[in-house]
């Protein structure tokens, strides 16, 4: 199967991407959107053939990446310094049908990516997810070791809610003011494996890279992985 032939990406609204994002994605809740990219199936025929205008089928969304701004200051201004902090994405969310090809979510970032009007994307693999980051792998990012160490407040009662839903904005002393601090407790936020990817050309790229604040690694593999 061609992907070029058979899939096309166009932009599509945050409410379409959410939507398909909180239906489908592990992770069930929105997350920060400055664009958001739809990876479509081309409407076919039974034969195989496209169809003509008169007796088109609908080209079918398989597939949702956003890029938006970290909610992080810390993320933003830990990239590449203080300088570049607002020249950063976070690779969001992305989703794909596991019917897709293999190499199709490389395809969609690929593709959408270079489209950003911002050079540098951070994006992250959940560890406790079983994820590596193949597809960043597979994408070119580089590999910059695990997130930070942090502990997020949690409130007796809303444990079931992440905790940017009851805390956002606020500080702790403003979190305890306002739950009680008997109800606050902390717990460890699981790290997760980081990337970062240079969406620039040959001297800015240099220049950027030269700028990183993280130590570049190697890519760490599966588990059932040799």
């Amino acid at each position: 199967m061609a992907l070029k032939e058979d899939y096309l990406i166009k932009k599509i609204t945050y409410q379409e991407a959410m939507e398909i994002v909180v239906n489908n994605h592990y992770m069930k809740r929105k997350g920060p959107c400055s664009h958001a990219f739809g990876l479509f199936e081309r409407g076919k025929s039974q034969g195989g053939l496209q169809l003509d205008l008169f007796n088109k089928h609908e080209d079918r969304l398989v597939g949702v990446v956003t890029y938006g701004v970290s909610a992080s200051s810390t993320l933003l201004r830990g990239v590449c310094g203080d300088d570049e902090a607002k020249n950063v994405y976070e690779l969001t969310r992305l989703w794909i049908e596991d019917s897709t090809p293999k190499n199709a979510e490389s395809y969609f970032i690929g593709n959408t990516i270079k489209t950003l009007d911002r050079e540098i994307v951070v994006s992250f693999s959940e560890i406790d997810q079983g994820h590596v980051g193949t597809v960043y792998q597979a994408s070119n990012f580089f590999y910059c070791g695990l997130s930070a160490k942090f502990r997020d407040p949690k409130v007796k009662g809303l444990e079931h809610k992440h905790h940017t839903s009851y805390a956002h904005g606020m500080n702790m002393a403003q979190v305890r003011e306002k739950y009680g601090a008997e109800n606050v407790y902390y717990v460890d936020r699981p790290r997760k494996h980081r990337y970062v990817f240079f969406n620039a050309k040959k001297k800015r790229r240099k220049e950027l890279i030269g700028k990183l604040k993280y130590k570049i690694g190697s890519y760490p593999k599966s588990p059932d992985r040799t």
